[in-house]
């Protein structure tokens, strides 16, 4: 009898046991994962407004990014949260990346080591349809102020960044600039699964884990809609209160500047970028590295309708990661490619949360075309042929 009590109270003692430390697990996941965690997210209120949207409705509403119309179903989808950042990597085993060609506006930068990446702006071309995103990467400090252009505390997704003491600190800077108290950084350290996972299959081929990390535009905006942080933030304020849009224009004649190209770093072959004017349908098509650089989700081939190659003072690498810094604020010179023709320039930005405006030889403000804008970042004396 005495043995048969020993063991009942084993038992309990171990089912005690297990109960506490699986409630204390669960409380350490839910803090370790952040506010956007698993099972506390609510579903983006998109899905009845997307299914009353008529595509083939008269496009008459211009999307205050890039200027590209859109339908009046898709405008009353993008009213409703604010300008979605994220990096997505450009590492040769990366490719084909996924959402590039849904993004509104794109920025391409060496991040590493001669290496580019992006930084992928949705907002009006994620209205119709969730958009999955990746490969996602880690942050720089220079895409930060890439991403400040976006309004008031634009939402930036990535996985981690650069976090060493001094001037690469991008982690650091993100707490600085009050995003982490704003909830605006969507840091998969925080997230994690399901906003966030590995899809170590998406290139029917071995990668390593460091290219297998996906995301979809939804999962970020339910976060930040969790957070108060869709059009309004939940004290009322609203992200474009201090947003400068660009000036757009109609499409102009056509020139004859039929390909644009430029390498990042000399011998570095596999990030050479190549833009092709299609005369037919006035855009440029991109290639990288040789092969045309296409998007995964649809097989399409990326394309802008304006590229906009701005020369900025590299400096770096400054650390044992090879890590860079560009000088993003003051003034440069900048060649805006669009309808064929080339038009030198000069870029303009006073502060990290201003807009940078390009502007002719006359010192006036270049009006873009509508619809894609790709945003190249070279080194300030690199040669641009074309």
């Amino acid at each position: 009898m005495r043995d048969r009590k020993k063991l009942i109270y084993s038992i309990l003692g171990g089912l005690l046991l297990y109960l506490l430390s699986t409630g204390v697990s669960f409380a350490a996941f839910c803090f370790l994962i952040g506010p956007g965690s698993p099972g506390l997210i609510s579903p983006l209120p998109v899905e009845e407004a997307r299914s009353r949207v008529d595509l083939t409705a008269p496009k008459t509403e211009s999307c205050p990014l890039n200027g590209k119309m859109f339908t009046k179903g898709e405008k009353q989808i993008w009213e409703k949260w604010r300008p979605l950042t994220v990096m997505v990597e450009n590492h040769l085993d990366a490719r084909p990346q996924s959402g590039l060609s849904d993004a509104d506006v794109v920025y391409e930068a060496v991040a590493e080591g001669g290496i580019t990446r992006f930084l992928a702006v949705f907002y009006c071309g994620a209205a119709a349809e969730e958009v999955l995103i990746g490969p996602v990467r880690s942050a720089r400090t220079y895409y930060l102020d890439f991403a400040s252009e976006y309004g008031d505390y634009p939402l930036y997704a990535h996985v981690g960044g650069a976090n060493l003491p001094g001037q690469t600190n991008a982690l650091g800077q993100i707490g600085d600039y009050g995003w982490l108290a704003k909830g605006n950084d969507l840091n998969q350290f925080s997230l994690g699964f399901p906003t966030f996972w590995r899809d170590y299959e998406r290139l029917g081929r071995p990668v390593a884990t460091e290219h297998t990390m996906y995301t979809t535009t939804d999962k970020l905006f339910a976060v930040a809609h969790q957070r108060g942080l869709d059009a309004q933030d939940d004290q009322g304020n609203k992200w474009n209160e201090n947003f400068r849009s660009w000036t757009f224009k109609d499409e102009g004649e056509k020139g004859s500047v039929e390909k644009i190209s430029f390498n990042f770093w000399g011998g570095y072959g596999d990030y050479e970028v190549i833009w092709q004017y299609d005369r037919e349908n006035n855009q440029y098509l991109r290639l990288n590295g040789g092969q045309a650089q296409k998007d995964l989700n649809n097989e399409e081939q990326l394309k802008a309708k304006v590229v906009i190659v701005q020369f900025m003072k590299e400096k770096g690498p400054i650390d044992q990661e090879k890590h860079l810094l560009y000088t993003t604020t003051g003034t440069g010179k900048a060649l805006v490619f669009q309808d064929g023709q080339a038009s030198q320039g000069t870029w303009e930005k006073a502060k990290r949360q201003d807009r940078t405006v390009f502007k002719d030889a006359q010192g006036k403000e270049i009006k873009l075309n509508k619809g894609s804008i790709w945003i190249e970042i070279i080194p300030a004396g690199k040669e641009v042929s074309y």
